[in-house]
């Protein structure tokens, strides 16, 4: 038990139940309060819990000491292959569910897919943080 307490998958999860909240909190009032567009939206909300992501993971999950400048490109450029990967999939998923369920082609199919491609965007994000931007202090 003390293992799985200590391990970098769950400290990512501790950090992303926090950097989600707050990111997901921000897609959803900017979409639906704001009513601003899907894209724009989870745009904004990713960023905003970019940045509580990755202070979090470089000090608290992965414990790394790489260069702030290398690290930060490559924290870049997995979040944005994440986000691309992610919201593009949930989107056009609800999207063609919703072809055959009218009630998904609204704001619900919207929110649903926001919450899905979170989901994903959130798997594939550890998997790149731990083997690529902050692999070389990974120990747990």
């Amino acid at each position: 038990m003390k293992t799985i307490l200590t391990s970098s998958l769950f400290r990512f999860l501790l950090v992303g139940m926090l950097n989600t909240a707050v990111g997901l909190s921000v897609m959803l009032v900017l979409l639906h309060g704001a009513k601003l567009d899907y894209w724009m939206s989870t745009l904004i909300g990713t960023a905003v819990g970019a940045c509580v992501s990755y202070v979090l993971n470089r000090s608290f999950t992965f414990k790394s000491r790489t260069a702030h400048k290398t690290g930060l490109i490559k924290f870049l450029l997995v979040l944005g292959s994440c986000y691309v990967v992610a919201y593009a999939s949930s989107s056009w998923l609800t999207g063609s569910i919703g072809e055959f369920i009218p009630v998904l082609s609204g704001d619900a199919g919207r929110t649903i897919a926001v919450v899905l491609g979170n989901g994903l965007y959130t798997i594939l994000n550890y998997l790149g943080q731990k083997h690529f931007v902050f692999a070389e202090r990974d120990r747990a």
